[in-house]
Order: structure tokens, then C-alpha cells, then sequence
């Protein structure tokens, strides 16, 4: 029955074909796990405890790409995000990973763009990331170092020799 749904999906009306065809195939290589969105994901390192939740933000290293290795983004150093500021698969993800973790996700266009561009990313396209989840902290607490941070007083700053 699987086989027969996932073929009829193939040629559903406004559905990506190449998308989908891409999606059946990689479910099936190995150490690939389908949640029941929809989402793969592959662990290339196991992390250790506790996983991020929506009321968290993840602090994280990441490469985004097309399925044809086309890097659209990447983080130039570890990047605090909300883990609900995100597309949804990206969150589901970041959800399933325990502090110090690497996933490569495969993320359906239901669960990221759609079938609307976004930037360099074309309309119906699977997004391939390899994330590195360092660790993560609960958003009040996030808000809370901020809110420390912008009202800490300066350090006086050394006038020059006259």
C-alpha cells in the first residue's frame, strides 16, 4: 500500500515530482530515518542528554543545500536561533537532536518553502542541512542575558597620551 501511495504522490497536482522521486529513494539509504511528517535525517554524530524544545533557542553550526550540492547558506561561526524561528522541518529537527549532536536533515518543500522561492532556493526544492547542535538554553533565559548584557556599564575606555 506504501508503494502505491508514494507512486500516486509522484503525480499529484502541483506536487514536486523530481522532489518526491529524490525523497523515495533517499528514505531507503542507509541509516535514513523518515519521521512521520515526513522529514529524514541521518545521525552522523550521537549527542548526549537533554533535546531542545519550541520555548528554547539552539545554538548551532550549519550548511544548507539543494539536492544538487548547491550551498544556499551556511553559518560563519555558531548561530543562536529560536528553534520555532525556523522553517518547520528545521525545527522538527533541531527537536530530535540531543546537545552535541550532527544531523544531516532532508526537508520536503511541505516543510520548508513550499512551493514558493525563496532567495537562491528554487520553488519545490528538498533542503539538504548538516547541523551541529553546541548546545542550546531556554528563550527567557536567552532574554534574560540579553536584557544584562545591554544594561552592564561600560568599560572606561583608555583616552590617549597628550
Amino acid at each position: 500500500m506504501g508503494v502505491v501511495l508514494t507512486a500516486v504522490s509522484l503525480f499529484r497536482p502541483g506536487g514536486s515530482g523530481a522532489a518526491t522521486a529524490f525523497l523515495v529513494k533517499n528514505r531507503y539509504a542507509e541509516g535514513v530515518v523518515q519521521t512521520a511528517s515526513g522529514l529524514q535525517y541521518k545521525v552522523l554524530t550521537p549527542g548526549k542528554g537533554a533535546k531542545p524544545t519550541d520555548a528554547d533557542v539552539a545554538l548551532i553550526t550549519y550548511v544548507g543545500k539543494l539536492t544538487d550540492g548547491t550551498t544556499f547558506d551556511q553559518s560563519q561561526q555558531p548561530t543562536p536561533l529560536p528553534v520555532t524561528g525556523v522553517v518547520p522541518g528545521f525545527s522538527e529537527a533541531l527537536k530530535l537532536m540531543p546537545k552535541g549532536a550532527k544531523y544531516r536533515v532532508w526537508i520536503k518543500p511541505e516543510l520548508g518553502y513550499g512551493d514558493k522561492a525563496s532567495g537562491p532556493i528554487p520553488a519545490g526544492s528538498v533542503l539538504v542541512f548538516d547541523i551541529d547542535l553546541i548546545d542550546f538554553l531556554p528563550e527567557s533565559v536567552v532574554r534574560q542575558l540579553q536584557a544584562q548584557a545591554a544594561g552592564a556599564p561600560q568599560a572606561p575606555q583608555a583616552q590617549p597620551k597628550r
